[in-house]
């Protein structure tokens, strides 16, 4: 009896007329959106920030001279 419930609803739903939803309507735009979002974030700090690329401290660390 469960498993005839279960058929008649499949074949309800496979003659249903095809409804896009919200990621069929708006899902590439909104992956193209956080995509834009990303790579001005991820821009605005390697630009910005003042960060010094290079892990190496060698050649760039030289001693100051005493105070007394």
């Amino acid at each position: 009896l469960l498993a005839r419930g279960i058929q008649h609803t499949a074949v309800r739903q496979a003659h249903r007329k095809y409804e896009p939803n919200f990621h069929d309507k708006y899902g590439n735009l909104v992956l193209l959106g956080g995509a834009a979002v990303f790579t001005a974030v991820w821009a605005y700090v390697f630009t910005q920030a003042g960060i010094e690329w290079g892990l190496s401290p060698v050649g760039r660390i030289t001693p100051k001279e005493w105070r007394e």
